[in-house]
């Protein structure tokens, strides 16, 4: 992956080499200059990736030999022979861990190595680095509305940017964190009350490539094609399911129209409208997953149709011994029908003495966004699972983190960019980074010192300069005090052990945890001093 850079990387590489300045010790850091989606912090992720990246690289002969065809005929031989032996043997990299909470200014990635290996690194971490953050990011937000009862399932693939995308966003989506097990988002705390910051990230994905790979639990539905295949239960084949005791098959297309009616007549629905062929979807997918038999109900219409044809093929199930796992919805007022169908739940339970009936999951999806999951708490609603897929892997409210890869140091000099946009000035100086807090443990501030300083403690009073507050000094005092960065690469190699993905999501979780209302908040969020 040495070529996934930008040329001018390449160029730049050129001029250090032909100056004499290509082994002049450097640092650089990886930043973001703004947290993203209005919010007051992001969630790190990326590192393995970038260390797997570190590992490997090298310039193969195929890659010298493109650069010798892209870069001018006038590039010396001697530049391609010196390209052949650069590797990241030199380069030390330190990190917040994978799945920290960072925030605007404060480095994410320190590089040090010579100035020519540091600057061909910086386009290939970016990419590794901004993007996985971002989806992440979103992620955690998504999670913190939904509050932690609410089960989230990720369903972009077909809505990602690239079969790399998808990947990434089923990836880092779920390392947001994790749920404590409960029942339904109508009874979620805001987002900015504590006990919703125990939880973040997604539970499931659709995306059958990223489970196998990163052992991310998949899941999924029943899409309108399979219902709109069938037109009549003649079509139903195998037509018998054996009880779940064991005994003698049962006729199932049979059985289930044998409780249409009844369940027509409590839903107070005319037989007449019910679609068959949506019946006879029903029942083929119960046939083949009778434990595991689920129902998308808007194919026609859900109240008139798709919910007496699953209620009948539930009920004809747990004749035989089988519970239906849910319902799925797809269009229309998801939160009102979410309501409407949970009665008519528990008014089938009762009816027809099954109590589990009520509990049947009840899944949502259609284009959710964040707006959505504001309207459903507003609204109440008793929705279980939320399918989230274009609003989650495209980021459409901010589609990059904009990460920002500066020199900070080269030959023991700091180094310092000047421009009329202050926000882009950068901050000189190799840094280490500490965190402060409270006495309820909170964080409160995010502390950087140059590298050669000394570091901080608890309870020591410390004079600081908070960005963007014009330079004014403040004292402040932290009850624990904690540094940052680890060194993750050194030597050519990874000298520390990289968290599990599941370790990962715990990290997200107990960082998400720590933070104070006022910082978790996700409107209007009060700015968090560095």
């Amino acid at each position: 992956m040495a070529l996934l850079t930008d040329l001018y990387q390449v160029t730049m590489a050129y001029g250090y080499w032909r100056a004499g300045r290509h082994r002049a010790p450097a640092a650089a850091e990886l930043l973001f200059r703004r947290c993203p989606f209005g919010g007051a912090f992001a969630l790190s992720a990326g590192l393995a990736e970038a260390l797997r990246f570190l590992r490997a690289f090298r310039f193969s002969a195929a890659d010298i030999a493109y650069l010798r065809s892209v870069l001018p005929s006038t590039t010396e031989e001697a530049f391609f022979e010196y390209l052949s032996t650069v590797d990241a043997s030199e380069v030390t990299v330190s990190s917040v861990p994978e799945g920290s909470v960072v925030f605007s200014r404060v480095p994410l990635l320190q590089v040090k190595g010579p100035l020519l290996v540091v600057q061909l690194l910086e386009t290939t971490l970016l990419c590794l680095v901004s993007y996985a953050s971002l989806v992440a990011t979103n992620a955690a937000r998504f999670r913190l509305l939904a509050g932690p009862t609410t089960k989230l399932m990720e369903l972009g693939l077909r809505r990602a940017q690239g079969p790399d995308g998808g990947l990434s966003a089923s990836k880092y989506s779920y390392i947001g964190g994790e749920r404590s097990p409960a029942e339904r988002l109508s009874p979620a705390p805001p987002a900015s009350s504590p006990s919703a910051s125990l939880a973040a990230g997604f539970d499931c994905t659709s995306n059958v490539l990223a489970g196998k790979l990163y052992g991310i639990p998949v899941q999924g539905t029943v899409a309108h094609s399979f219902i709109m295949s069938f037109t009549s239960l003649a079509e139903v084949e195998p037509r018998v399911l054996a009880p779940a005791a064991g005994g003698e098959p049962v006729d199932l297309p049979s059985l289930a129209e044998s409780w249409l009616p009844r369940v027509c007549e409590l839903l107070q629905v005319s037989p007449g409208k019910v679609n068959r062929g949506e019946l006879a979807a029903f029942v083929s997918y119960a046939v083949s997953f009778p434990r595991n038999f689920q129902g998308l109900l808007d194919t026609y219409c859900v109240m008139r149709s798709g919910l007496p044809n699953f209620c009948a093929v539930a009920l004809a199930l747990n004749e035989l011994g089988y519970r239906a796992m849910g319902v799925r919805l797809d269009s229309g007022d998801l939160a009102q029908q979410s309501k409407e169908i949970r009665r008519a739940f528990r008014a089938c339970g009762a009816h027809f003495q099954v109590p589990w009936f009520e509990t049947i999951s009840i899944v949502v999806s259609n284009d959710i966004s964040e707006r959505s999951l504001e309207d459903f708490i507003r609204e109440g609603s008793d929705i279980d699972v939320l399918g989230i897929g274009t609003n989650l892997v495209t980021c459409p409210l901010q589609p990059s983190l904009g990460c920002v890869y500066k020199l900070v140091k080269v030959n023991d000099s700091p180094c310092l960019k000047l421009t009329e946009d202050e926000e882009k000035m950068t901050i000189p100086g190799v840094k280490r980074v500490y965190r402060l807090y409270d006495a309820a443990s909170h964080p409160f501030m995010d502390l950087m010192t140059l590298e050669e300083e000394p570091s901080p403690s608890a309870d020591q009073e410390l004079t600081v300069h908070v960005l963007g507050q014009n330079g004014e000094a403040r004292k402040v005092k932290a009850a624990a005090v904690e540094a940052l960065h680890r060194t993750y690469f050194k030597d050519g190699q990874v000298c520390a052990a990289l968290p599990s993905l599941p370790q990962v999501r715990s990290n997200a979780q107990a960082a998400l945890g720590r933070l104070s209302p006022q910082h978790q908040r996700l409107r209007q969020p009060e700015p968090y001093p560095v």
